[in-house]
């Protein structure tokens, strides 16, 4: 399925859970504190903006943001919070699409990359994300480490969540660098809901080779938003690339 299919309005209308998830607090004010103290006082652009879960704070705090965006269902719900006016939306893919004007800061949250499911797509987006800033601007990457150590031999598939009423399972393709993600939600009865998305996996080295082939160099990587340690046994990271203040 194409991107634009996998968020239809169905997605767009489950997508927010205020609150909770990666709606919660503790979870999305760290994410805005530190795009904030990135943009210095810039413009900023999301690719991918969804439902405005960052870009509505981040624009709250001051901070002139713009988005791209590919699905329309999930634009006409960013619309809710926020006019064109408060947040401008290019509808488009964020490996190729324009935004008018420069910016001090591209950001890409929440393992938004691993959508294009080409290496080759995903080296497009560090291009336009470089097209997009002015000299010594940055571009931010929140994305999760592949768990392949979680297989067991001989196993292609690996659970990552287990709650009340939902189970959480990726299935992996190892040779071409894929995997999709199940999302099973159910009640009390017999039937059940799923979501599947697929992604292309990308370890950290051959996202910093991607952030060099556009011309940007990695400034820092930490294992969350508040900036802690990243070693090996971090399950995500929050990486930092800038482009020299000479580009």
């Amino acid at each position: 399925m194409r991107q634009d299919e996998i968020w239809d309005d169905e997605a767009a209308r489950s997508y927010d859970t205020p609150g909770v998830g990666m709606f919660a607090p503790e979870v999305l004010e760290p994410a805005v504190d530190r795009l904030a103290e990135l943009a210095g006082g810039g413009r900023a652009l999301e690719f991918a903006i969804g439902t405005g879960r960052v870009a509505v704070p981040l624009a709250q705090r001051g901070v002139p943001v713009t988005g791209i965006e590919l699905s329309r269902p999930m634009i006409e719900r960013l619309r809710t919070k926020a006019d064109e006016d408060a947040i401008p939306v290019v509808t488009g893919d964020m490996a190729s699409a324009r935004a008018p004007g420069e910016f001090q800061l591209v950001y890409l949250v929440f393992n938004t990359i691993s959508n294009l499911l080409t290496q080759d797509g995903q080296v497009a987006c560090f291009r336009n994300a470089a097209r997009h800033l002015v000299p010594g601007g940055r571009f931010v990457i929140e994305l999760g480490v592949p768990e392949l150590r979680k297989l067991p031999p001989g196993q292609d598939g690996a659970l990552f969540a287990s709650d009340a009423g939902y189970v959480g399972l990726d299935t992996y393709d190892v040779v071409r660098q894929h995997l999709v993600s199940h999302h099973f939600r159910f009640g009390e009865g017999r039937q059940a809901r799923v979501f599947r998305s697929p992604h292309r996996y990308i370890w950290p080295a051959e996202l910093d080779l991607m952030g060099r082939l556009a011309g940007f160099e990695l400034e820092s990587r930490h294992a969350d938003w508040r900036g802690a340690e990243f070693t090996a046994e971090s399950r995500s990271h929050v990486s930092v690339y800038r482009l020299p203040h000479g580009a």
